[in-house]
């Protein structure tokens, strides 16, 4: 009996999620865009996060391309991106399927996006509900919010602020370091 529970014990620890306990913001569980799969956002534990507002029909939409590249160029060093497509401003597609298209097919997206939800208001999703009372609410789609590695700093850059302007690689390297 002993011999069971400790190897109830050890596997339990080996599980990747069992030191990602987090109390923070980031303590929730996600459906990710087109799956029945979730993500615990617990696992991205002392890693710094960019958390974006997408939109498949927006003018900024185009940006999916430079934010996959910021995905690339600083995610072995730590930076976790996070898409949340919402149809807030009314310019997402009204069919995950063809949300998921614009991102993994057309732009070859390979950072987490999450499944379609409201970004600000009173409905908004957990996320963003922090993020809006901390530093103020999306104001447009691909607002983008920087959040330290403890939680405790929270960087709002707007829709025109492009993924791989100086403005906001500063700041990433920053935070990576």
């Amino acid at each position: 009996m002993l011999k069971k529970t400790i190897l109830s014990l050890i596997f339990a620890l080996s599980s990747p999620l069992a030191f990602a306990q987090c109390d923070d913001f980031t303590a929730v569980e996600l459906r990710k865009l087109r799956s029945k799969d979730t993500v615990d956002l617990c696992q991205f534990k002392n890693k710094p996060l960019l958390i974006v507002n997408t939109a498949s029909n927006c003018g900024f939409t185009g940006q999916f391309k430079d934010l996959e590249a910021l995905h690339q160029k600083y995610k072995d060093q730590g930076l976790v991106v996070l898409g949340f497509p919402s149809d807030d401003f009314f310019q997402e597609e009204n069919d995950e399927a063809d949300t998921a298209k614009v991102c993994f097919v057309n732009y070859g997206v390979t950072f987490t996006m999450l499944a379609t939800s409201p970004v600000r208001g009173s409905d908004a999703n957990p996320v963003f509900k922090h993020l809006g009372e901390q530093v103020g609410s999306p104001k447009w789609n691909f607002y983008k919010y920087l959040v330290s590695a403890d939680r405790k700093e929270i960087q709002r850059f707007g829709s025109r602020t492009k993924p791989l302007s100086a403005e906001l690689s500063t700041a990433i390297e920053k935070q990576i370091r």
